[in-house]
């Protein structure tokens, strides 16, 4: 149990028999009455985001995850082949289990995959990813004048903005966070 006082963005939190995400969290203490706290929270299997409210102090299940290192190997049909890297087990997932970092998945990458009661919740990919530009147009002369950007196909697929002066065969850094080019590696 942990107390509304001591949330942190991206708790998980066991509510309503599922699987609870902090988003954000506001204290209010009113000038009458007592403090409570307002949230977000978003349904780890669903996606869907609700606000709910909470006097202060009141105590709420923690969920307990189990964070494992995992190996992404190679995509099989339409599954992603992981290994446990303490056990050496195989897992496979589905694109909706590894979400929105399926396009920055490149062989022999290392995650953080989610468990909870042996259930798989979710991957947390790295915040940073280098790679190689496989295709993008030619730069253009005199065209550099505002700083602009051309588009830019990575090695695994993913479309990224760049500064004219990426050619094809460089490697790139990409936050995975926000789908932008950070600098070249």
């Amino acid at each position: 149990m942990i107390s509304v006082n001591d949330l942190k963005t991206g708790l998980t939190l066991e509510l309503d028999n599922g699987l609870w995400s902090v988003v954000e969290f506001l204290h209010v203490k009113p000038g009458k009455g007592a403090a409570f706290v307002r949230t977000k929270l978003k349904n780890v299997e669903s996606g869907n985001v609700i606000e709910k409210t909470f006097r202060a102090g009141e105590k709420v299940a923690r969920a307990m995850l189990d964070r494992r290192e995992m190996q992404y190997l190679y995509k099989e049909g339409k599954d992603f082949v992981m290994m446990d890297n303490e056990s050496y087990e195989q897992m496979h997932l589905s694109e909706t289990q590894v979400g929105g970092g399926v396009k920055y998945l490149k062989e022999n990458m290392i995650l953080q995959v989610l468990l909870h009661d042996g259930k798989v919740i979710g991957v947390d990919i790295p915040t940073h990813v280098e790679l190689e530009v496989t295709d993008t147009p030619p730069s253009e002369r005199g065209n550099t004048s505002q700083g602009g950007t051309k588009p830019a196909t990575l090695e695994t697929g993913a479309v990224v903005n760049v500064p004219f002066f990426v050619a094809n065969g460089d490697v790139i850094r990409v936050d995975t966070r926000t789908n932008e080019y950070l600098d070249r590696a």
